[in-house]
């Protein structure tokens, strides 16, 4: 028998030589080896369904006003992503992999948090609770699920394909507070290596509380770190030096005071030549008190650590009334010091797009992501206002495109998750929805039944189509339903007229259910809300009298799906919807010449805003088309929960 050698320096303990790492669940496969986010899995194909370019289209449209001098750029087109961020990042590779020059990320640290949020019905005051959305629901759970383990892991998948993303001179921004700091300090060490670390930001505001039994919060922070330390990116910020002022005669002021006929105030600003002579022409400061005037020197430094900013009060400008919504002047003063103008720029938990809004209105070209629907909306509305607002003053803006990963991410699931079969992936849906699955259907075409309506459920690739509805109708009307359930990734457009009809020739009341993406996940085990498809109509309005003529369009009803809205309020806000549906609608847009083959483009949309709560629901666009013949229009509303519908219009123009 061997003996066994003692352990020392000859033969160290096995513990002895592990070095400092953070580990979690999932880290290390069971055989000791890291497990490296497989990026290739991760990447699909993502399909562009929304072109946003409103002045310039508008422009067009109305007779050919649109002046190429204007501010319009056409060298980029910026996107806006709605998907997992994990899925998205690797989807960007292909075409972006190290052409990003700074990504600033916010992602969510609070365990538990409410993301709950008051939303603005109609032209009035009221407001209702929006619950978080389902998957804002399903994000947190699977990142908080197992605790830090199920965190750490999502994260490191996110940053890693960030890292990819990154130029050589690119920087990365986490936002992060004292829930997961410590814990994203030692992950960017493990994927960028400790020489990439640059700074721990501090971002320091006043906020008073009733706290008592511990110190208030006054700070975030914000972990800076970069692709290459030989080759990043940073700006020193030129910053006025304080020479102080001198004064001849002696008056009683201290060194920061200004007497003025309001009394004495405190002289903050006067540092500088061009605050001084404003401060002059207001009646201010009176020059024959002065000696001389001194002015401030300018100093190229780097900047502090610490970045005093306030957070956004309830009536700023800027504010949108997200919860999670940070100022445009904290992202601002990340991206003056490490991009420049046209530098690419990402945000993977876009939130409202601040960073967006920021990016656009330093000429920096962008990309956003993010998971929920509602932030999306939120998104694009705000970059929509900034397009409107630059080309009113002939500032710079650029285009951007609407994006989302489509049946491509529903066939990563089935092939991952489900093995590829069909007869599985409706097995999960008939689940999810609470419905009894047909062990041997009578119908190739009716999978189940929840209470005395049959259910079916469409394939994954598919697009529910008027075709498919006749088929269904007639197999369900044949196995002597009243009521069918028809539940599906996507939908046909115009297909509630279609099923008013068969109400009215067949008696079988069909509803039409869009599948929820969120029961892809793969922590899922309650069902998500399983929405029904909302009503709307509208017509074609042709200006005869006009010389050309000119179309509009007008919306004539709308009936929101209310699945969202909180139970103790359903009965009076379905009372609401009747009496008025207009109120439920947030967003309204219009591609006067759609064609099915291309993504929606906005030739017009009005919204409504925090401070302007009126809506059209009749376009002002005066659409002149080409030449006579027959068109069609379509309108896409966006209600107050962030849910779309969207259909055709008809137009004979002659």
């Amino acid at each position: 028998m061997e003996k066994l050698r003692p352990f020392g320096p000859d033969n160290p303990h096995p513990l002895s030589v592990l070095r400092s790492e953070l580990v979690w669940e999932g880290k290390y496969d069971e055989y000791g080896n890291r497990r490296a986010p497989d990026i290739t899995a991760l990447a699909v194909p993502m399909q562009r369904i929304e072109t946003v370019d409103e002045p310039r289209a508008r422009s067009e449209a109305q007779g050919g006003l649109f002046d190429n001098v204007t501010a319009h750029r056409d060298d980029f087109r910026n996107r806006l992503i709605w998907g997992d961020n994990r899925l998205v990042t690797a989807s960007l590779l292909g075409e972006f992999r190290g052409s990003v020059d700074a990504i600033y990320i916010d992602p969510p640290f609070d365990v538990g948090a409410d993301f709950t949020m008051d939303v603005a019905i109609g032209e009035e005051a009221g407001k209702l609770a929006k619950d978080q959305s389902a998957l804002e629901m399903v994000a947190y759970r699977d990142t908080w699920g197992k605790g830090a383990d199920s965190y750490l892991h999502m994260m490191n998948e996110t940053l890693v394909t960030a890292r990819e993303l990154l130029s050589g001179r690119g920087s990365i921004f986490v936002h992060c507070d004292w829930h997961v700091g410590h814990y994203l300090k030692l992950l960017l060490d493990d994927v960028f290596g400790r020489d990439a670390f640059r700074n721990e930001l501090v971002w320091y505001y006043r906020r008073w509380t009733a706290r008592a039994n511990a110190f208030q919060n006054m700070h975030d922070v914000i972990l800076y770190y970069c692709k290459n330390p030989a080759e990043v990116l940073f700006n020193p910020i030129e910053q006025e030096g304080r020479e102080e002022l001198q004064k001849r005669k002696k008056r009683g002021w201290n060194s920061n005071t200004v007497e003025t006929a309001e009394g004495r105030i405190r002289q903050l600003l006067i540092y500088d030549r061009e605050a001084y002579d404003a401060a002059v022409k207001d009646g201010r400061v009176n020059p024959a008190e002065w000696d001389r005037v001194v002015d401030a020197t300018k100093t190229t430094v780097a900047p502090g650590d610490v970045l005093e900013l306030p957070i956004l009060n309830p009536v700023a400008e800027e504010r949108l009334g997200y919860p999670t919504q940070k100022p445009e002047r904290l992202i601002e003063r990340l991206f003056e010091v490490a991009t420049e103008e046209d530098s690419l720029v990402a945000d993977l938990f876009c939130g409202s797009g601040t960073t967006g809004a920021v990016a656009e209105k330093m000429n920096r070209r962008w990309i956003l992501a993010d998971l929920g629907r509602f932030a999306v909306h939120t998104t694009r509305k705000r970059m929509i206002e900034i397009q409107r607002e630059r080309f009113a003053v002939n500032l710079p803006y650029r285009a951007f495109d609407l994006y989302n990963l489509g049946r491509y991410e529903r066939q990563w699931w089935q092939s991952e998750r489900l093995r590829g079969a069909d007869a599985e992936h409706r097995m999960v849906i008939l689940e999810f929805f609470r419905a009894e699955a047909f062990d041997t259907p009578t119908s190739e075409l009716i999978h189940g039944r929840k209470g005395s309506a049959v259910c079916h459920v469409d394939g994954i690739d598919s697009t529910f189509s008027r075709v498919e509805l006749e088929l269904v109708t007639q197999a369900a009307l044949e196995s002597g339903a009243k009521e069918l359930v028809c539940l599906a990734w996507e939908f046909e457009m115009d297909l509630g007229l279609e099923c008013a009809r068969i109400k009215n020739e067949t008696g079988i009341t069909v509803r039409l259910i869009q599948i929820p993406r969120e029961i892809m996940e793969k922590n899922r085990k309650e069902p998500p809300p399983f929405l029904e498809m909302a009503a709307l109509t509208a017509e074609a309005i042709v200006h005869a009298e006009d010389d050309p003529r000119s179309v509009d369009i007008r919306l004539t009803s709308f009936v929101p799906s209310l699945a969202e809205v909180p139970t103790k309020e359903l009965q009076s806000i379905k009372d609401r919807a009747v009496k008025n549906g207009f109120d439920f609608i947030d967003f309204w847009a219009v591609d006067f010449d759609f064609n099915v083959e291309e993504p929606f483009h906005h030739d017009w949309q009005d919204y409504r805003l925090r401070k302007d709560r009126s809506l059209k629901t009749e376009s002002d666009q005066r659409f002149v088309y080409d030449s006579p013949g027959q068109y069609v229009a379509c309108v896409k509303v966006i209600d107050v929960f962030g849910a779309d519908t969207s259909i055709t219009v008809p137009v004979i123009y002659d």
